[in-house]
């Protein structure tokens, strides 16, 4: 559950909680240090319950029922944190793995598309736009995806690799030789399996 969470996610957590009172964020880390899921929703909800207009604890409370495995409840939590900070991208974020952990592809890639019109996204949420098409059998936009997280971060080889595997699956041979090229020099073991996938002629 928690590899489906952006690196550094405690510490981003923090800063959306910049204008907290000290003791809130370092009762925050205490109980993520202790792995205390529980107790951070429980305290998530009663910072709730003084402003419900509070992004930052939504937040909380959603990543708080992530690492539970609370999978539902924390969907509605980042629902409500891209509600109230639609500028916010990492709410947008959180709440597309959310969808794509519960096998709701069509929901992530209708997040991610409004999370486009809302903020200018990041390389990773065009990326999870380009995997949630590929789950739809929807190649082609996946490819308009990855090539747009590409363009954000060139050394991005998983989006290179979903790049790859559209192309293979679309039967693009040169275009796919292309994509192959580029990853061997990003990743030779992800160029490995792309490999694999490689096209035959018809």
């Amino acid at each position: 559950m928690s590899a489906l969470l952006p690196d550094g996610t405690v510490s981003i957590l923090l800063s959306h909680l910049e204008k907290e009172e000290e003791s809130n964020r370092r009762r925050i880390a205490e109980l993520e240090g202790k792995k205390d899921w529980d107790g951070l929703a429980i305290f998530a909800d009663e910072n709730l319950a003084k402003d419900r207009n509070n992004a930052s604890w939504w937040l909380v409370a959603g990543y708080a029922h992530t690492r539970a495995g609370r999978k539902t409840r924390a969907i509605e939590c980042y629902g409500e944190m891209v509600r109230l900070a639609p500028d916010d991208v990492l709410g947008w974020t959180l709440l597309a793995h959310a969808l794509r952990d519960t096998k709701q592809p069509q929901r992530a890639v209708q997040t991610l598309n409004n999370a486009h019109l809302a903020t200018r996204g990041t390389a990773e949420t065009w990326f999870m736009l380009g995997e949630s098409y590929a789950e739809l059998d929807r190649d082609l936009p996946a490819i308009s995806a990855y090539r747009q997280a590409i363009r954000m971060n060139d050394e991005f080889a998983h989006a290179w690799f979903g790049l790859g595997r559209a192309y293979s699956r679309l039967n693009r041979r040169s275009e796919f030789e292309a994509t192959l090229k580029a990853l061997e020099r990003l990743s030779p073991p992800l160029a490995r399996q792309l490999a694999e996938l490689r096209p035959q002629a018809r």
